[in-house]
């Protein structure tokens, strides 16, 4: 028997469709997601690496929130602030190193008020060392093992640094993770005003420009300085679709704020969402080598939906592959498929599909009965179809 890949075409039927209208943004970098249907509606220099100011400081509150959640913090714990911390200028909270600071007061500071200052305290209570050096070889460990293969941290809150780099592919990636696994947490994104202790009064606004226009908007980070431009991190949910949009290398806030909400519209309104798949429900049926069944089914782990563009007809198409003959024995909720969704103008989403039940190796007439029609298909010229 040899192995081999098998693509099965589905119905063009399923995914009559529509290209998509390009989004022209006028960002050095950009990338937009839908979460629902994992498509990336459009990147631009995607994969560059480029200084993201403050919103790096994501990659900090990833690694707080991990803390939080294996125990190594708790929200009400307090932490000591350094001289090194207290000497951060740009967005603060005015921390002194007299204060003792609570874990959830940082969070809210790092999130609302882009504090420098509360992002190097929380860095270096995580740190291996202490420092913030430390912590930051600890965040570019980390954001590898997580697939962040473009991002290299200098410190905690994206203060200017030789070799301080992120993609907007690995900021959206990292989004995706903040708001998928903490959801216990996400709720500090959307808050717009955050006082502490009474300081810094003109400092207590969330800069992100989306959380009061009433679309949906509820995180996640901006940045900037000199040389990275005006840049934002993203997300919006509305009805049952949630996007992530990420770009940088804007000149002014004005423009920023403009193109977020330009991205924001064009996401929601020039999609529309179809389901390709329900849940546990047979797609299609793969042969089976030495098995006691001789095909078992395939369908997906869950509902699988697909976003399709709304102007410019065009097609797409669906595929399923595997690498057959599928072999016995096989366990009911083994992955043995893939769904390939493309449409024209958008990046192709990949879907897992399982074995629909178990199909235990076949017994010793099964064998005789296979080898048999190897024999045959081999002295006829099929041998490349046998299963």
């Amino acid at each position: 028997m040899r192995a081999a890949l098998f693509v099965l075409t589905l119905l063009p039927v399923f995914l009559a469709s529509f290209a998509a209208q390009a989004f022209e943004t006028t960002a050095k970098s950009a990338i937009v997601l839908d979460v629902g249907t994992d498509q990336t509606l459009m990147e631009k220099n995607a994969d560059m690496a480029l200084p993201p100011a403050s919103m790096s400081k994501l990659m900090t509150l990833n690694m707080v929130f991990e803390a939080l959640e294996d125990g190594r913090l708790t929200l009400d714990q307090t932490l000591a602030v350094s001289q090194a911390a207290q000497a951060y200028g740009g967005s603060t909270m005015f921390l002194t190193t007299r204060d003792r600071p609570r874990v959830e007061d940082l969070i809210r500071g790092v999130v609302v008020l882009s504090g420098n200052d509360a992002s190097t305290v929380l860095g270096e209570a995580l740190s291996p060392d202490g420092t913030e050096r430390g912590f930051a070889q600890m965040m570019t460990e980390r954001a590898r093992a997580l697939g962040m293969t473009n991002s290299t941290f200098a410190n905690a809150n994206g203060w200017p640094a030789p070799g301080h780099r992120m993609s907007m592919r690995d900021l959206a990636i990292l989004a995706k993770r903040l708001i998928v696994d903490f959801p216990q947490y996400y709720g500090y994104f959307a808050e717009t005003e955050f006082g502490w202790d009474g300081r810094a009064p003109d400092n207590r606004f969330n800069r992100n420009p989306l959380l009061k226009l009433n679309i949906g908007a509820d995180g996640l980070k901006t940045g900037h300085t000199q040389e990275a431009g005006y840049g934002l991190v993203g997300s919006a949910k509305q009805g049952n679709r949630r996007i992530i949009f990420v770009f940088s290398g804007l000149a002014s806030e004005t423009a920023r704020a403009s193109e977020a909400e330009r991205l924001t519209n064009w996401a929601f309104r020039q999609f529309a969402e179809k389901q390709l798949a329900e849940e546990g429900v047979i797609l299609t049926e793969a042969e089976v080598w030495m098995g006691q069944a001789a095909s078992v089914g395939m369908a997906a782990t869950a509902d699988i939906k697909v976003l399709l563009p709304v102007l410019n007809r065009d097609g797409a198409n669906a595929k399923i592959t595997y690498q057959g003959p599928l072999e016995a024995p096989i366990e009911a909720g083994d992955e043995i498929a893939q769904l390939i969704v493309s449409v024209p103008g958008l990046s192709d989403a990949t879907h897992p599909l399982v074995a629909t039940e178990t199909v235990p190796k076949g017994g010793f007439l099964v064998r005789v009965r296979t080898a048999a029609t190897v024999l045959f298909r081999q002295l006829t010229g099929q041998a490349a179809t046998v299963f």
